[in-house]
């Protein structure tokens, strides 16, 4: 099966594509919370057994439905609406709880989402093991692996936490790096330069729209900023790469010099000049 992805809307307004959560991705975030749950309340039913054995019973039953509606419906309800859709378990994989249309929740969707949690999923996780079943068959067959509250909700999970590109090494096309040597790179800033890398490192993650036409206003920029103009023909990906990589290149010789100096005892003469 395809995952599904939903386009949300970040940063420049650029629209990234998210894929959604599968089950055992959402079923492992789910036995994450469950657990924190059931500590919660094997806790607070320590801390009220004091109070509760000196009660009638009218006050023990009570404090009985008090602490369960609590611990199943207002803390993970509280939860997904101050932390705008996570709950420890979605925190922890990096999942996230948003709107059909790709916004943030509110507190009506979180309670939908935990009433439907309490009346229907739980008893059927204890209780009757075939309403369990039903609940995750509609995440798997549904194209938006929704669960029931996701249905009711109007809601989606998203993979949020995607694999750290910011690291991802530059590589200069080698067909203009003889060009690049001779760039002056005194017009690109700190600024204009992390612009640059967080374009090319979530550039795949872009619809092809919104690629191609942030791609074409950076090399514009970039343009205006460098001297000499990149060779006749050069698609703007490689002239951006090449900037970047040149640019990181000429940093990696700065740094590498500079603790060669202090290596020697030195003394070490730092220029505040943007790399040129």
């Amino acid at each position: 099966m395809t995952s599904e992805r939903q386009r949300l809307i970040i940063g420049e307004a650029v629209e990234v594509e998210l894929p959604v959560a599968r089950l055992a991705t959402r079923a492992t975030a789910v036995a994450i919370d469950a657990f924190l749950q059931i500590v919660l309340l094997i806790g607070l039913n320590i801390v009220l057994a004091e109070a509760a054995a000196r009660a009638n019973v009218a006050v023990q039953a009570t404090l009985g439905i008090l602490t369960l509606v609590f611990v199943f419906v207002v803390w993970p309800v509280a939860f997904e609406t101050f932390t705008r859709g996570r709950s420890p378990g979605k925190f922890a994989l990096g999942l996230r709880v948003v709107r059909d249309d790709g916004g943030p929740i509110r507190f009506r969707h979180a309670l939908t989402r935990g009433l439907i949690g309490v009346a229907v999923e739980w008893p059927g996780l204890l209780l009757a093991p075939l309403t369990w079943i039903f609940g995750s068959a509609c995440i798997l067959f549904t194209a938006r692996a929704k669960r029931l509250g996701d249905l009711a909700a109007g809601t989606i999970v998203l993979v949020e936490r995607l694999p750290d590109l910011s690291r991802t090494p530059i590589v200069m096309p080698p067909e203009l790096a003889r060009w690049a040597r001779d760039l002056d790179l005194t017009g690109v800033d700190d600024a204009l330069a992390m612009t640059l890398r967080q374009f090319l490192t979530r550039a795949q993650g872009m619809r092809a729209e919104a690629r191609v036409s942030l791609g074409r206003r950076l090399a514009d920029e970039i343009y205006q900023s460098t001297t000499p103009p990149p060779p006749p023909g050069t698609p703007a990906w490689a002239y951006l790469t090449a900037v970047l990589a040149e640019r990181r290149r000429r940093e990696a010789e700065r740094l590498a010099a500079r603790r060669a100096v202090v290596a020697l005892g030195l003394p070490d003469h730092r220029s505040s000049v943007s790399p040129q």
